[in-house]
């Protein structure tokens, strides 16, 4: 057995997930060699080369490679896909965009979102908005799969030895798509799916001008923001900061919810947080039902309120 990788980065760094796939690939067992492909990405492979347990590092370093664009990729992919049984990447916008375009190319069924491995061709995962988990048993020679990162945990570096780097040619764009701009937010965050702590907020914040008061509590305490779809949807935020079955799932240290009733769909996002605090006017909200602690109140009276507290114990006393 032989895992493949495909490495998630933005060609100055590794996106952590990487590191907890790489415990995924471990219980399945075999060699595990990872995928970095982009332009000017050498210091990814040396940085991802140095992840224990890795056999290999693969380089596809070229200008045509430099957005990572899934229509360019997934041949690239598909083209050294015969030495492997299985070929991850983790379960979110990454690779929703890419592995089924890969799966497609190799004519196999794709495994999505596990959160467990049984062995290496059973995987469990969530279904029903995670309120049930299925047994997928695949016999596909070879295996696309993607991860929930965060059902596995992180490797550490092993800066003792270093993986072997392979350098391969590029196969060439595929002129089917191409990237116009990107757009960033002016704040520094952590990443939300990396973040130790997640401030969200939802419908009830009630405008865009209001998400800023959880935009401050998340960065005194140098969280991430999060929100749920029914927020997103009333365009106080944008959708990167989605929160759920249909947004990206989460599983902070500390996880506080803002005005979120809990529907289901938030609930499969959010719920393996460690710590989850709610915080809801209706002492009914099925939020409470998963909650470690609950406050029942005005969210524009305790948020502010506990936002003072903070700059208080941080010493950031405004006049």
């Amino acid at each position: 057995m032989s895992c493949l990788i495909i490495v998630e980065h933005n060609n100055t760094i590794l996106k952590p997930v990487t590191l907890n796939i790489v415990t995924a690939a471990t219980e399945i067992g075999g060699n595990i060699d990872l995928l970095v492909v982009g332009a000017e990405c050498a210091d990814i492979a040396v940085s991802a080369s140095k992840i224990t347990g890795v056999s290999k590092v693969l380089v596809v370093d070229s200008e045509e490679y430099a957005c990572q664009l899934p229509e360019d990729m997934a041949p690239l992919v598909a083209g050294i896909a015969d030495a492997y049984t299985h070929i991850l990447a983790p379960a979110n916008t990454f690779g929703k965009n890419l592995m089924p375009r890969i799966a497609a190319l190799l004519d196999v069924q794709q495994i999505s979102d596990i959160s467990a491995v049984v062995s290496d061709d059973t995987f469990e995962r969530p279904i029903y908005a995670g309120n049930a988990i299925a047994t997928v048993r695949s016999s596909d020679t070879l295996k696309v799969i993607t991860v929930r990162t965060t059902a596995f945990d992180a490797v550490g570096d092993d800066s003792t030895t270093s993986a072997a780097i392979e350098v391969l040619p590029a196969a060439g764009g595929s002129g089917l798509s191409e990237l116009l701009r990107t757009e960033s937010n002016v704040k520094v965050r952590p990443e939300l799916v990396a973040a130790n702590i997640v401030v969200s907020g939802g419908r009830a914040l009630a405008s865009r001008e209001n998400f800023e008061i959880l935009e401050r509590v998340a960065d005194l305490v140098g969280g991430a923001v999060g929100a749920s779809r029914a927020a997103v949807d009333a365009g106080y935020v944008s959708n990167e900061f989605q929160v759920g079955q249909t947004g990206k799932i989460v599983a902070p240290q500390l996880y506080v919810a803002v005005g979120i009733s809990g529907a289901i769909q938030h609930l499969a996002g959010m719920k393996d947080s460690k710590v989850i605090v709610a915080i809801n006017k209706d002492e009914e909200a099925p939020i409470f039902q998963i909650a470690n602690y609950g406050l029942v109140g005005d969210l524009f009276e305790i948020i502010p309120e506990l936002e003072r507290e903070l700059q208080k114990f941080l010493g950031q006393d405004r006049p």
